[in-house]
């Protein structure tokens, strides 16, 4: 009874969080036979309509037996750090259902990944102010994450598979994942923070010049990165432009976007040169008055 006590105690401070019973996620599923995405560090997701009309994406929570206590109480402190989590680029959890087969339940995103917009041949080509746009949504979100969340317990992938595009083509990251954060740890924990938002300031650049080229990076990110890093880079820059874009796009834009995308990719030692909230701040004064 205890535990059924805590489980309670746990989840009720997530007013906007619904409770699916299992019943619920798997008929909404259709037996999970809409699978959306398979494999991957999250695992399958599946498009779910429940009896309300509500439209949505169910993911099955993380690894580990269900029925461990240590995996339980896991379980329910993601639960709760991720119902909290409220930005307008970030993918919102809608709910999530308990017992044997824990799920969570996000906000569907009715024009998928952003690496299918830049990479399906059978869809529209992304236009370059929605093209824009999504560098400034994507650096608003990792703000939000990385300096506004204290501690900084979250963590994500920055690329285009982890970016995913609404209705209206707004971007929006998902898969964002619960890291431990210990506050006795000192400067040990800091260092790891440092390290974490530098990894992510690269992931960052890599993204732009997939924006840039509509070139997939592929694995090791070599050829782009390799290509922004030389002395000539700006003399090239036309010729990388992503040829969907069928030359319309605004040629000082362009320049912005690339140079931005070189401070990110620099290399160094173990430190970024340039800062998330410094490239969303550049990018809002350049073209963020532009845009839509």
């Amino acid at each position: 009874m205890g535990c059924l006590h805590q489980r309670l105690g746990r989840t009720r401070v997530l007013p906007f969080v619904r409770r699916f019973k299992p019943s619920e996620i798997e008929a909404a599923t259709r037996g999970f036979s809409t699978a959306l995405e398979t494999g991957g560090p999250r695992g399958t997701a599946y498009r779910a309509r429940f009896a309300d009309g509500l439209v949505a994406t169910v993911r099955r929570a993380g690894g580990g037996d269900p029925d461990q206590e240590g995996q339980e109480g896991a379980f329910y402190r993601e639960l709760q750090l991720l119902g909290r989590l409220n930005h307008r680029h970030v993918v919102r959890l809608r709910g999530f259902s308990e017992g044997h087969n824990r799920f969570l339940v996000f906000d569907q995103m009715e024009n998928r990944s952003l690496k299918e917009c830049l990479h399906d041949p059978l869809r529209t080509p992304l236009n370059w102010r929605t093209r824009l746009q999504v560098a400034i949504d994507v650096a608003a979100a990792l703000e939000y994450l990385y300096y506004f969340c204290d501690p900084p317990v979250f963590h994500v992938t920055v690329n285009s598979s982890n970016v995913l595009m609404d209705a209206d083509f707004v971007a929006k990251l998902s898969n964002v994942s619960v890291v431990g954060h210990d506050s006795s740890e000192g400067s040990h924990a800091e260092e790891r923070i440092q390290q974490r938002r530098t990894e992510l300031v690269f992931q960052y650049g890599v993204l732009l010049l997939e924006l840039v080229t509509g070139q997939s990076p592929g694995g090791g990110d070599g050829e782009l990165v390799r290509w922004v890093q030389e002395p000539g880079f700006a003399g090239s820059m036309q010729r990388m432009v992503d040829a969907d874009l069928g030359g319309t796009y605004d040629a000082g834009e362009l320049r912005d976007l690339v140079i931005v995308a070189r401070l990110c990719t620099r290399p160094g030692s173990g430190t970024a040169v340039v800062s998330i909230p410094q490239v969303l701040r550049y990018l809002q004064g350049k073209v963020g008055d532009k845009n839509r």
